[in-house]
């Protein structure tokens, strides 16, 4: 049991990360995998096939679906790390989506790469979110991960985040950024919100980087 429960209609934001900071994903059809299963469980409690991914919703039992029980507002998907924001739907809907779905990955990676044992650091970490500027702040520091971690020059040529659905690119089919794009009068805007902040959040990750490494 969490020491503070998650709350139905609250946002939270979810993120783990690799047993001793290793990577969770070795390949891009990890990434591919992971955001399929991610789908998949929002609405079905039957088992994800990795054999036959495109197949995993065709169950042909309607026994199997359930209403959506938390909702995916924004995501990205690090080498050794992953963040959700997440906005649970119903009672213990965002723990029982994230322990099917996380050991539903697991097994895939440890079959897949002939490992034992954990893949993650534990259980999921969460934060509530408790205003509407904590929120906005909160989904621009998740699509700024890539960026920051010097992974690429511009969110926008990273595959693997929610960002491409927030400033009209394509749609992924797992996040919902209405909620937070209504707050700005277009995507331009948001954009803009994001990257007005980018210098700033890369010179706090390297002085990050800096004081861990003296510690």
């Amino acid at each position: 049991m969490r020491k503070t429960p998650l709350v139905t209609n609250h946002i939270y934001h979810i993120f783990n990360r690799g047993v001793n900071k290793n990577d969770i994903f070795f390949s891009q059809k990890d990434y591919e995998r992971f955001l399929l299963a991610a789908r998949h469980y929002r609405t079905k409690k039957s088992k994800f096939s990795y054999e036959n991914p495109h197949n995993s919703n065709d169950t042909g039992s309607s026994e199997l679906k359930i209403e959506p029980r938390i909702e995916i507002l924004a995501f990205c998907l690090m080498p050794n790390h992953f963040h959700f924001l997440v906005k649970q739907l119903k009672d213990d809907g965002i723990t029982s989506y994230m322990r099917q779905f996380m050991n539903s990955f697991v097994h895939y990676i440890n079959v897949k790469n002939k490992r034992v044992g954990p893949l993650f650091q534990g259980r999921f970490k969460n934060v509530l979110i408790d205003s509407d500027d904590q929120l906005l702040h909160v989904s621009r520091y998740i699509h700024l991960n890539p960026l920051v971690s010097g992974l690429v020059s511009d969110p926008n040529k990273y595959l693997w985040s929610s960002y491409h659905s927030y400033i009209g690119n394509r749609e992924d089919g797992l996040s919902n950024p209405e909620l937070i794009l209504k707050n700005f009068k277009t995507k331009k805007d948001y954009e803009r919100f994001l990257l007005d902040q980018a210098d700033y959040a890369r010179s706090l990750e390297q002085l990050k980087h800096i004081s861990d490494f003296c510690a």
